[in-house]
């Protein structure tokens, strides 16, 4: 058998005990583990206080007469404030990481019966990560007449019978990505993979979270669920505020995110507390947060930065402590390169960034988000309607053609979802009703890309007049694409998805970059085209 070392904090309440022979009727952790009979301990390190260095002779020597062959080691290791989760952890990691362990030839059992409450579970938390390679080791007294051995026993944290600790957190974990999913059975792996992700940074963080994506990706959605989950695990008990910073515009803006104070302006007959004030204790959704001014973005910093901020026309500083979630469908890198973006903002923004695919990048989403839509139908409307078996493969085929844009994303999914539950006698959706609303999809798109600059725009008459039309064809897909996306990555990750699977590494952006200059395009001049 390999020799034993115990690891454990003298317990200066339970270690202490009267000089004489009344001592050995009471029970003391620390002493006890070397009188098992089951349990061999070849060298005890125990660590202790300064001041309770008296109190770790007396037990060192009690250990000594119940086991010679124990060696007791001291380490004193005092701490300002014992109840401090971040010195007692970082202590005991930096003990961790200068200790000798020798797992091949030694076995280590870490004892969390006694020390604070705060060093129990930094011994756990050190012990689950590995940094202490050992077995948990727990003791208490034996149940009737007083008697100084007790019992004890090892907690093996890799052994499966405790599998089911670790499983029972990973449900916890799966059914807190699917609240944020609104319980959807999604199926796109990248997608689900970036839920699980903000699963762990909403239950783990306080830090802001910034959501890209286009228009109708579901940011909003997505924000409000963030905060539901954290409202569930407590950790938030005000409200969740949402703005769209897109309407906030002039001297308005100042007004409804930060308040006034009565007689600060034309019109401000009383105080108003503004929206930073209102989501105290809560969530903040900043939704369209690019569309905020320069001066508007610097008390945004300040407020999330020290939780304090000026109202408009006030002589000291509000309060309010708030997550931030801020939303944006625009390319934030590029507004900080123009001027239009505070850099200090974005790096601050930019810990927890997520981009929301669109619905047209998630095919094999639609389908489970067509039954989500028409559950949503049947709770707002008080009507069950359901597609019969020709007319699902029929609307499904379509939705996930190419033919289909989505540009709306799940906006237009939603509002499809409603016309055709909406016009369908009976509760039935047919083929007929399928047809129709196919057809308008089509239309609608078909005027949107209309309305946009085309190539002749771009190119000029005589150089489109140069290009073959099977050329034209695929250019104008490809800026179409380019136009409903916020990058340039993000365009060349949608034109080339198929043929990225089937390679070890690629480069969609430089990809789509060469394919552009080839026609006398850049994405800049794209995107200029289309505001």
């Amino acid at each position: 058998m390999k020799p034993t070392t115990v690891i454990g904090f003298l317990g200066s309440t339970l270690d202490a005990a009267k000089f004489g022979p009344s001592r050995w009727n009471k029970w003391r952790p620390t002493v006890s583990i070397c009188m098992q009979e089951d349990l061999r301990v070849d060298r005890f390190v125990l660590i202790h206080g300064s001041y309770h260095s008296r109190l770790a002779e007396f037990v060192a020597e009690d250990i000594r007469s119940v086991s010679p062959e124990t060696e007791v080691v001291p380490h004193v290791m005092d701490f300002a404030d014992a109840w401090d989760f971040e010195e007692v952890y970082g202590k005991l990691l930096d003990f961790a990481r200068a200790f000798p362990f020798d797992p091949e030839t030694q076995d280590y059992l870490v004892h969390i019966t006694t020390g604070t409450h705060v060093a129990q579970i930094c011994l756990f938390l050190l012990t689950e990560a590995r940094y202490l390679p050992g077995r948990l080791l727990q003791t208490q007294p034996a149940r009737g007449l007083p008697q100084p051995i007790g019992t004890w026993a090892a907690i093996d944290l890799d052994l499966s019978r405790y599998d089911s600790i670790a499983t029972r957190f990973a449900e916890a974990s799966e059914e807190s990505a699917s609240f944020l999913k609104s319980g959807i059975d999604t199926r796109n792996a990248a997608f689900n993979r970036m839920i699980e992700e903000i699963e762990q940074v909403a239950v783990r963080s306080r830090a802001p979270i910034l959501l890209m994506g286009p228009t109708g990706a579901g940011k909003s959605q997505l924000a409000r669920k963030v905060y539901e989950l954290k409202k569930l695990r407590h950790q938030v008990s005000g409200p969740f505020v949402e703005v769209n910073c897109a309407t906030l515009k002039g001297d308005s803006a100042m007004s409804a995110l930060f308040g006034h104070k009565k007689g600060a302006f034309t019109g401000a007959v009383q105080d108003r507390p503004g929206l930073l004030k209102s989501a105290h204790k809560g969530v903040l959704f900043l939704d369209e947060i690019g569309e905020l001014g320069l001066d508007e973005q610097a008390m945004i910093l300040r407020a999330i930065e020290d939780g304090r901020f000026l109202p408009v026309g006030a002589d000291s500083e509000a309060k309010s402590e708030f997550q931030l979630i801020a939303g944006t469908n625009r390319d934030l890198v590029s507004a900080v390169a123009a001027g239009a973006f505070r850099d200090d903002l974005f790096a601050r923004l930019n810990l927890w960034t997520f981009t929301l695919p669109g619905l047209a990048e998630r095919r094999e989403d639609i389908e489970p988000n067509l039954d989500f839509e028409l559950d949503r139908f049947a709770e707002r409307e008080g009507t069950r309607v359901t597609f019969n078996k020709e007319a699902r493969a029929r609307y499904l085929a379509f939705a996930t053609s190419a033919d289909a844009r989505w540009s709306g994303n799940f906006r237009d999914l939603a509002a499809s979802v409603t016309r055709l539950a909406t016009l369908s006698d009976g509760g039935r959706i047919d083929v007929d009703a399928v047809v129709l609303e196919t057809g308008r999809l089509a239309r609608l798109w078909s005027s949107e890309v209309s309305d946009n600059p085309g190539l002749e725009a771009l190119l000029g008459s005589e150089r489109l007049a140069d290009i073959d039309p099977f050329d034209r064809v695929q250019l104008e897909y490809v800026v179409t694409v380019c136009r409903q996306c916020l990058s340039l990555s993000e365009a060349g990750r949608r034109l080339f998805s198929a043929s990225r699977r089937q390679r070890s590494s690629t480069n969609d952006a430089d990809r789509l970059r060469k394919y552009l200059a080839k026609w006398g395009l850049d994405w800049a001049g794209i995107a200029a085209a289309h505001r």
